[in-house]
């Protein structure tokens, strides 16, 4: 079992920034890639970015490639999500989710084995 938790949402205005963390623990952390998530009212929930267990490997959507910088501290059981530049159509509750690493990225959600309970992001115009 993994045991995973989001903190670092709030409110923000159009332009600001947010830091995402998720902490793990539970199996050895070092060996999941891990990804985000997020959904928005009334939306599905939608890949983010992800990082590979050596955090050699990322990934991105392209609605926030360049903006949300993905990266994990496997000392500390840790990754981030540093998300820059936020627009109004990023307010969505994020996820954090955790998987095996298979040496290839994962998009779907139902490929992910573990879930945070998720943190609310408000972006105000």
């Amino acid at each position: 079992q993994v045991q995973l938790v989001e903190s670092g949402g709030g409110l923000v205005q159009a332009g600001g920034s947010l830091r995402l963390s998720c902490a793990a623990s539970g199996r050895t952390f070092s060996r999941y890639a891990m990804g985000w998530f997020r959904q928005g009212p009334g939306r599905e929930r939608e890949f983010v970015a992800a990082i590979s267990w050596t955090g050699g490997r990322t990934a991105y959507a392209d609605s926030v490639k360049g903006r949300f910088p993905i990266a994990r501290t496997n000392a500390r059981n840790t990754i981030y999500l540093q998300m820059n530049s936020l627009r109004p159509e990023d307010t969505a509750d994020y996820y954090c989710a955790a998987v095996a690493d298979s040496g290839k990225t994962q998009y779907t959600p139902d490929a992910y084995a573990y879930w945070g309970q998720g943190t609310q992001v408000t972006v105000s115009s």
